[in-house]
């Protein structure tokens, strides 16, 4: 029985290059791609693929944060980052969320195979480049990794992302099914959270740490 898979990716070539890539395989078949953390949340939910292969850096909701709701949603499917990050932060922050592998962009068209089948089997896949898993899964370079992030609640860094990709607190009332007045309470307790003053000092934050869709 072949593996399952969704693809979610903000850019098309890359989701389309990737797929061309995995269908290629024998035991390998995408079953649904998406362009952001909520459509590729909602498509685990209704799929339960195996395997779904990330971006981190989406627009509306990031990978990490997608990975979270899947690893909820649908304990049985892997999931795998793809990120143009190696930095410490970024690995740490994905594995903390539940993710089986970590793919550079710059090495995934030769590699995401091997990862797609490795988290498959059950076991842990990183990019040859970040280096060897155990250092980065563990020890001191683990707690160096710790993030800034952590001190806001998952609500929280989710009003954070719309807020520095420029949505109104009604447009991101809306989206998320809340009130611009407590969206605006949560804005003003990020920003006491992160000592950060302005949305200016918010969007340099969330592009420092990955929490935006731009790379």
């Amino acid at each position: 029985m072949s593996i399952s898979v969704v693809l979610a990716d903000d850019h098309a070539v890359v989701r389309d290059g990737l797929k061309l890539l995995l269908e290629g395989q024998r035991d390998i078949t995408v079953v649904g791609l998406a362009s952001n953390g909520r459509e590729a949340v909602k498509l685990v939910q209704k799929l339960s693929p195996d395997v779904a292969v990330l971006d981190i850096a989406m627009p509306e909701l990031n990978g990490i944060e997608a990975a979270l709701r899947i690893r909820e949603a649908s304990p049985r499917t892997r999931t795998i980052m793809l990120s143009m990050h190696a930095t410490s932060e970024h690995v740490f922050r994905s594995l903390q969320a539940g993710a089986a592998g970590y793919l550079l962009k710059e090495s995934a068209g030769s590699e995401v195979v091997k990862a797609v089948r490795a988290v498959h089997a059950g076991r842990r896949y990183l990019s040859e480049k970040i280096g060897d898993a155990g250092s980065v899964a563990g020890g001191p370079a683990l707690s160096r990794a710790r993030s800034p992030l952590e001190r806001l609640s998952e609500r929280e860094r989710e009003v954070l992302q719309l807020v520095v990709e420029g949505r109104s607190s009604a447009e991101i009332a809306s989206a998320i099914n809340l009130s611009p007045k407590t969206v605006e309470t949560y804005r003003s307790r990020i920003m006491q959270k992160l000592d950060v003053h302005d949305v200016a000092g918010l969007v340099k934050f969330a592009l420092q740490h990955g929490v935006t869709g731009e790379e």
